[in-house]
């Protein structure tokens, strides 16, 4: 989980591909209208992640065990996709702001713009120490990250 530019794509393929265990993106669950929406500069709104939330905890519940990349910027939406899937297990990917900004600028073919990186993080309620979220430095190598993530699997307790 993290804002946009945080590394969840790419280090939740790295992970799937040290530990076997599927892949998915949240954001391939995303409506069309929620992509235009972001697409067009304007933030999403809790009306508009609703029916995003509840697919993406179907996927999680349905394809479990995976690894997905979402945002879940709220604990309200992390309570939500729990709701789904209970044993859900949450890694933050912080990032400082200028390596948010310097990813989200150079990356392409992607919908979300970089001009929105405020209003995620402005969204983004930093985990409560009951949450039990994992928080992992993004900065990190892509290599060391998803060894940590195959780590946190491999040793998961439900």
């Amino acid at each position: 989980m993290g804002v946009s530019g945080a590394g969840k794509t790419t280090i939740g393929l790295a992970a799937s591909a040290v530990t076997g265990v599927t892949f998915l993106d949240a954001d391939d669950r995303h409506p069309p209208q929620n992509v235009a929406k972001m697409a067009a500069g304007i933030p999403l709104d809790d009306d508009d992640r609703a029916p995003w939330l509840d697919a993406v905890g179907a996927a999680l519940r349905d394809e479990a065990p995976c690894i997905m990349a979402c945002s879940a910027l709220r604990r309200s939406y992390r309570d939500r996709l729990r709701q789904h899937a209970p044993g859900t297990l949450f890694v933050l990917l912080q990032v400082p702001r200028t390596e948010l900004e310097r990813r989200t600028a150079t990356r392409d073919a992607h919908f979300m713009p970089a001009t929105l990186l405020d209003s995620q993080l402005a969204t983004l309620e930093p985990p409560d120490p009951a949450e039990g979220i994992v928080v992992l430095d993004a900065t990190r190598p892509i290599d060391a990250l998803a060894a940590d993530v195959a780590l946190l699997l491999d040793t998961r307790v439900d």
